[in-house]
């Protein structure tokens, strides 16, 4: 390529050619070029020298020039000039000053092998450098897209697409389950990371992620495309079902029906290119205990219990729409809680009143304890919605005297008797914290009660550096996989109801002491 012999234009016509076969900035290729030559000039000429090499973009013509620059006092022959020296030798310029460069043009290489072959190798790498350049940028923009190739070959259950200018890799976990895939089929996936590493980049895709779902969707109904109707939530248990939310901007227009299509044609060519996978089409609505409702249809609901701080919902329902609501292996209340975003628990009518009788025992029990009243005060508190001596406390006489059957003196003594009560609590779990050895910087942690404190002591955990290596999942529980199986974990401070953006804020505050 870089013979000494080699026409100007011809190099430039290598240029052009290089350029438009690799697609990529023909300046590039000629900048390698001139890396490549002064690589072999500096052999030739010394590898002390300063050299730069130019190639005229015009006319292909190559100047080689050594660079000496003008300084005060010359610390490197090579590369430095005196400015005196410089004057008396320049024939050019007799106004050159410290700092100013002198050129000197120096003839033409002819290469020899190993410098033709070492110049080679520079263009060589600048160019596939370039090449990698390019292809990142190109596929950096269709992150978040659907991607169609064709199967290349199968590594250890990752499956290889050509993508026609670059290779994306599905990993196994990101296939459908059960999907049998062969070297040559044409395949569409998500493109849901393009990660640039010092080999090349790499373009992850997946044919599992739930945006995979919501892109064929995108494809495949024109009012979605449009932006007439919008996609709120999608969930998925890939090649079983899938549900996804939809909502229409525009009142007349049926977001479910539009979505199915004529007899079905829309949904089923989706259902088709995700071999079998059920899809549950959902109509949005603001109303959280409808769209729950509807996000565990087939079932009947009866009765939606919300808590939003927590995002927890209990949903009430008959015996007979039980098996309903939970589905297969729990996949229908497993995909509307992904769908909702809420942690949902199923009851059955029986099992609710069940457990409303033993939390009004239990309280009924807590207050008569406490309070030293009998029974039946302590049942009629309780039903006017005090659930402990704490509420208790902070009440008002007069609140308390409007129940029935209590008087001011009653609703004092009360009052008083809650207050002692607390106190005394206090006291109690004070010391027991003192006989677990639980650490005053854990005990000065803001957010965490005594009660908190007394179980996570008898659960060892004692010191504040203890608390900041614990995860959300191990303060308010979670669920783990062990061999393909959802295991429940059981959280320290579960019965405490804590949200996990208040677990993990309080595992954040202990790490930023800890770690400060």
């Amino acid at each position: 390529m870089l013979n000494r012999g080699l026409d100007k234009l011809e190099l430039l016509r290598i240029v052009d050619a290089v350029a438009n076969e690799k697609s990529i900035d023909k300046e590039l290729v000629i900048e390698s070029m001139e890396s490549a030559i002064q690589k072999a000039a500096l052999t030739k000429f010394g590898n002390d020298n300063n050299i730069e090499v130019k190639i005229s973009r015009d006319t292909g013509e190559i100047k080689i020039e050594k660079v000496i620059e003008v300084v005060e006092k010359v610390e490197d022959p090579s590369k430095e000039i005196s400015l005196e020296l410089a004057i008396k030798t320049s024939k050019k310029n007799k106004d050159l000053k410290i700092g100013d460069k002198i050129s000197e043009e120096l003839p033409q290489i002819d290469f020899g092998r190993i410098a033709a072959q070492s110049a080679k190798q520079v263009i060589s790498f600048k160019v596939r450098e370039a090449e990698k350049n390019r292809q990142y940028e190109e596929f950096i923009d269709k992150q978040g897209q659907v991607l169609s190739g064709i199967i290349k070959r199968l590594e250890y259950g990752n499956v290889i697409v050509d993508l026609g200018k670059a290779e994306g890799v599905i990993k196994k976990d990101e296939l459908i389950p059960r999907e049998i895939l062969k070297n040559g089929d044409r395949v569409k996936a998500y493109c849901y990371e393009v990660k640039k590493e010092i080999k090349g980049h790499q373009i992850f895709l997946s044919r599992a992620h739930p945006q995979f779902l919501a892109k064929l969707f995108f494809q495949e109904v024109p009012e979605i495309y449009e932006g007439v109707i919008e996609i709120k939530a999608v969930a998925r248990d890939p090649g079983s079902r899938a549900k996804i939310c939809v909502n229409s901007k525009d009142s007349s227009i049926d977001p479910v029906g539009a979505c199915v299509g004529m007899r079905g044609s829309r949904v089923q060519s989706i259902v088709n290119e995700l071999h079998g996978e059920k899809i549950d089409i959902i109509k949005w609505t603001e109303d959280l205990p409808t769209l729950i409702s509807e996000s565990l249809s087939p079932a009947e609901i009866q009765k939606v219990l919300i808590d939003q701080e927590n995002k927890r919902i209990d949903v009430i329902l008959s015996e007979d729409n039980l098996s309903k609501a939970i589905g297969r292996r729990g996949q229908n209340v497993r995909l509307a809680s992904k769908l909702t975003n809420f942690e949902i628990d199923i009851l059955t009518d029986k099992e609710d009143s069940d457990r409303r009788q033993t939390e009004f025992k239990e309280r009924t029990e807590t207050l008569i304890k406490s309070l030293e009243v009998d029974e039946t005060l302590g049942q009629l508190l309780v039903s006017e919605g005090f659930q402990g001596i704490e509420e208790i406390s902070q009440a008002k006489a007069e609140d308390i005297s409007k129940i029935e059957g209590i008087d001011d003196s009653t609703a004092e003594e009360l009052i008083s008797r809650s207050k002692e009560n607390l106190v005394k609590q206090k006291d109690e779990i004070s010391k027991k914290l003192k006989e677990l050895g639980v650490e005053e910087k854990l005990i000065n942690l803001k957010g965490l009660t005594q009660g908190m404190l007394v179980l996570l002591g008898q659960r060892n955990i004692k010191k504040l550096s203890d608390f900041a290596d614990l995860s959300s999942d191990e303060l308010i529980g979670g669920y783990d996989e062990v061999k393909g199986k959802k295991i429940r974990i059981e959280g320290y401070l579960e019965e405490f109801s804590l949200s996990r953006e208040e677990a993990d804020q309080l595992i954040m505050s202990a790490r930023d002491i800890v770690f400060k």
